[in-house]
């Protein structure tokens, strides 16, 4: 009949691939990630005088300090300072005390090259580590970086200060050992140097390679 709508075909079967009746597999997790500064050990020594809490908040403080009052004219120290001091979680130190400390590492003047234009700040670098069987990620507060050699300077806010390297307590030896590996990765063929930066004394101590790599090698079961 004209003008009569011929009747719908029906729809072929659809099937599956074989896959889509599979249970789905959990997907791999990635490799455990682990920092330089969690790999075990003490990071004071005897007499600090500070509580856990107390001790990081004063060197979250200080470390932003000293990240950001280079980039600004020692002029305007001052009245940067309180505001870029009170980015410090619960901060509620003496404000004075942190800025004098901070300005006395600035100004000191064997430590002007740390602090120079050439120098990076807040370097995140991430590598594996073949002493610990990871993947590891750090953050170097400075980065001193030329054709033959690699510093990282790591700034440490402790208030009783070790007079040796070797009496640098254990936890922070295995973080610089942990820096050293990561950076011999990054920069092959070039000296890599591992330092730490006292800001209570504004003094600059070079981490001897055998040292840090043997703390390193104490932190595969940490």
């Amino acid at each position: 009949m004209q003008g009569q709508t011929p009747p719908a075909a029906k729809p072929k079967a659809t099937f599956l691939p074989d896959w889509a009746y599979q249970t789905a597999q959990h997907p791999k997790k990635d490799t455990e990630i682990r920092t330089p500064s969690t790999l075990g050990g003490a990071k004071a020594l005897p007499g600090q005088g500070e509580n856990t809490q107390t001790a990081m908040e004063r060197g979250t403080a200080l470390h932003l300090l000293l990240e950001h009052l280079p980039n600004l004219p020692q002029a305007a120290w001052p009245a940067a300072a309180p505001e870029i001091a009170s980015l410090a979680p619960q901060f509620d130190l003496d404000f004075e005390a942190l800025l004098e400390e901070a300005t006395q590492v600035l100004t000191t003047p064997h430590l002007a090259h740390v602090f120079g234009p050439d120098a990076l700040a807040e370097v995140e670098i991430t590598a594996p580590s073949a002493t610990l069987g990871t993947d590891l990620l750090g953050v170097i507060d400075r980065l001193l970086v030329s054709d033959d050699r690699v510093t990282a300077v790591d700034f440490k806010t402790n208030t009783v200060v070790p007079d040796r390297a070797e009496d640098v307590p254990e936890g922070i030896l295995r973080q610089m050992g942990a820096y050293a590996e990561m950076l011999a990765q990054v920069y092959p063929g070039r000296e890599i140097e591992v330092a730490l930066l006292w800001s209570k004394t504004a003094t600059l101590m070079v981490s001897p390679h055998d040292l840090v790599s043997e703390a390193l090698q104490r932190a595969r079961g940490a």
